[in-house]
């Protein structure tokens, strides 16, 4: 039978990382591909005893709750996010979400129309993207360096394509893992500030930061007005994924439609979760879970950097993360690593191609690899087999005379 589907499906596609990640799941394969973290490092007693708590509570901890989540929960992560200097924001104008994701989704559905144009970087977070595409709006790469946007070139895009949004992963961006300077970060909201448009700042990653003497403003914070950012974090990175809890704050009229869509959406985010993770965050020392999982996971990045300076490829680039969960790699302009990944999974290792990333044609010479999620046996039996592979298929470098 046919079956009548909207037009709007046909711009919904896979998750190459999720796809990728079903593959790995049949086999015994090390997988750099996910942007998972460690399973072993889960605070599990402090959530059990979390969810106990909340189940002291009785009876009312399992009913219906506000759209906009647990008022406590709420009132928590505005003083949370006061430690990072983002003050403009209060209960009301905070949303809970089933994770960072939904809020991605929430702000497209209330807020682009098909043709509407958003600015983004080059290559940037893929289920961003897919999201985008699904609600028919129109992405523009804009030029990028280490640092940031380029000035020039957001500025002729501005003018040009009158976006709606500006979406960006300033702190140890998702796939490319670099930092924005604080400069690039006021010259955005700057331009924000002037041309009227709103910027979206995803910030899953930005607890993950391994020298803890450098400071990373996010451009929220210096949005005093609260007028011209969006903020969206989660717990998933680092409490537990499968509790599925985000949030995002941001102008007051533009989070009211959010909930509103919400409730169209799904009446409000599970209950349990957010009155649990209220618990751990006051019960339990999340922030020194948070400095043991960056001690960890700093451990795995040298570990695999080592691996790629002994590699030594030819023509190989990156940038050494400075936090997060991953390395963006730029290989030999001859590999292919979509067409590359089939045979190192037979080999044993996964990883995420780089051109699902970017928008429009991506460079096929790029991957993402993930060090959070493998032991330190593993990232090296891994990084060694993968070196093998791209060694194995790097093409001859003549010799010019």
């Amino acid at each position: 039978m046919k079956y009548a589907f909207a037009k709007r499906v046909r711009h919904l596609q896979s998750s190459a990382v999720r796809d990728i990640l079903k593959v790995v799941a049949k086999g015994n394969v090390i997988s750099f591909a996910g942007g998972l973290p460690d399973d072993d490092l889960f605070p599990l007693e402090g959530i059990k005893e979390a969810f106990e708590e909340t189940f002291r509570s009785g009876k009312k901890s399992l009913q219906y709750i506000e759209t906009e989540g647990f008022l406590p929960l709420r009132e928590l992560l505005i003083e949370r996010m006061k430690r990072k200097d983002i003050t403009s924001y209060n209960s009301e104008e905070i949303l809970l979400t089933t994770g960072s994701q939904q809020a991605i989704d929430l702000f497209s559905r209330v807020t682009f129309n098909p043709g509407d144009f958003i600015l983004t970087e080059n290559p940037t977070y893929l289920a961003a993207l897919q999201v985008f595409e699904s609600y028919e709006a129109k992405v523009i790469p804009v030029e990028s360096d280490t640092h940031g946007m380029i000035e020039e070139d957001l500025v002729n895009k501005i003018k040009k394509y009158k976006p709606k949004c500006i979406y960006v992963v300033p702190t140890f961006s998702n796939p490319a893992g670099k930092v924005w300077s604080n400069e690039r970060r006021k010259m955005l909201l700057q331009l924000a500030q002037k041309y009227h448009v709103v910027i979206f700042e995803d910030d899953p990653y930005g607890d993950i930061q391994f020298d803890q003497n450098e400071t990373y403003s996010p451009i929220a914070s210096f949005d005093k007005e609260g007028a011209h950012v969006l903020y969206t974090s989660t717990f998933s990175k680092t409490a537990v994924p499968a509790l599925r809890t985000g949030w995002i704050a941001g102008p007051h009229q533009i989070i009211r439609m959010m909930s509103q869509a919400k409730q169209a959406n799904d009446l409000h985010s599970n209950s349990l979760s957010q009155q649990s993770l209220f618990h751990l965050c006051s019960n339990f020392d999340l922030d020194g879970h948070i400095h043991n999982l960056i001690d960890v996971y700093r451990s795995r990045m040298n570990i695999m950097l080592h691996e790629l300076e002994k590699a030594n490829l030819p023509n190989m680039s990156y940038v050494v993360p400075k936090g997060g969960m991953f390395f963006w790699i730029e290989l030999d302009k001859g590999i292919n690593t979509t067409e590359l990944l089939n045979l190192a999974v037979e080999r044993g290792v996964a990883y995420v191609p780089g051109a699902p990333f970017y928008v429009g044609k991506g460079q096929q010479n790029t991957l993402r690899l993930n060090y959070t999620h493998s032991t330190p046996e593993k990232l090296e039996k891994g990084m060694k087999i993968l070196t093998e592979v791209i060694k194995e298929h790097t093409p001859s470098q003549e010799v010019v005379l």
